[in-house]
């Protein structure tokens, strides 16, 4: 456990220096944009680009794993959407909080911590979820977010622009390119590449920071919006759904499926337990503010997962890693 926490702890801790920072106005909440930009745009992009172009091209068209990761997504959908749609949660903040229940951060958190935990080789089964989540989870969400006006063509409209969101995403063309770049052999001229590696480089730890700062600005406006009287008492149900029985779903079913026979490789299946096992997404309670559903219950289930994932997940790494798992 304490190699596990050799690894884990400076995430973590990255993630509370952005948090404090952010918090405490040492970073003021208008630089937190351009942190998102640079990470989102240029350094992260960097780091897919670098794992998946040193990936065969074969790791990253893992059907096995897709379908898997899929399946579970959508029955952490419907599991949560069915739970929690009474009362004050209507359609809207019912599919926001199915988003937030089954779409882990993968990007910023999972990709920098499962290569440091496991090698590079985890590289491309976190792209699999990371890829599933930002077109199928998402668009599925928005589209159901829309049910409450009632309007099909509203849910159609809903579900186009979370594609044409994905479509201006960075991250899913700096994977396509990286695989790309894997299946020819082609190789960018040198001196570029050292651009992407230094850009990739400065990724991990911006992106922990930013997340930090992210979730301080989220939980000033959730406390904004507390006080204004608006409040959801389901975040620990939420946050139980993602912390524990996401992972628990995946692991389940995969074990099944490669009993069956499925082509998924045992190491496959532990990183995508361990990717499920994240917290949530943190550019979640940004597509609520945009949707107007209750960005301050959303935040709080991203703040509560980040801070209880310290413990979790380093359990599920101990449980899974220290058993074989690799």
């Amino acid at each position: 456990m304490e190699q596990i926490l050799l690894v884990t702890f400076p995430f973590f801790a990255l993630v509370l220096c952005g948090y404090l920072a952010a918090r405490h106005r040492m970073l003021p909440l208008e630089a937190i944009p351009g942190l998102n930009t640079f990470v989102l745009y240029f350094a992260l992009p960097c780091m897919l680009f670098r794992f998946s172009a040193g990936t065969p091209i074969a790791k990253l068209l893992d059907v096995g794993a897709f379908a898997i990761y899929a399946i579970c997504a959508l029955a952490m959908v419907a599991l949560t959407v069915l739970t929690t749609r009474k009362g004050a949660v209507g359609w809207n903040d019912a599919s926001f909080g199915a988003l937030v229940a089954a779409f882990p951060n993968s990007g910023f958190m999972g990709m920098p911590l499962l290569v440091s935990l496991l090698g590079t080789r985890a590289a491309a089964p976190v792209m699999v979820p990371l890829a599933v989540d930002m077109v199928i989870t998402s668009s599925l969400c928005i589209a159901l977010s829309r049910v409450s006006t009632a309007d099909a063509g509203g849910a159609r409209m809903a579900a186009m622009k979370a594609l044409k969101s994905v479509m201006v995403n960075p991250l899913p063309w700096a994977i396509m390119l990286g695989g790309l770049s894997s299946a020819t052999g082609f190789s960018l001229y040198q001196p570029l590449m050292r651009v992407i590696e230094m850009l990739a480089d400065a990724g991990s730890p911006t992106a922990l920071f930013t997340i930090g700062a992210v979730l301080a600005r989220s939980q000033l406006a959730a406390k904004a919006q507390a006080a204004g009287g608006r409040e959801v008492g389901d975040v620990p149900q939420v946050v139980f759904f993602k912390l524990i029985v996401h992972p628990a779903l995946v692991l389940g079913i995969g074990t099944l499926a490669i009993a069956a026979g499925l082509p998924l490789e045992p190491f496959t299946l532990t990183v995508l337990v361990l990717v499920a096992a994240l917290p949530s997404a943190s550019n979640v309670p940004m597509l609520t503010e945009r949707f107007g559903a209750d960005t301050g219950r959303v935040a709080r289930v991203v703040l509560v997962t980040t801070a209880c994932a310290f413990l979790t997940f380093s359990a599920a790494v101990a449980m899974l890693v220290d058993q074989g798992g690799t």
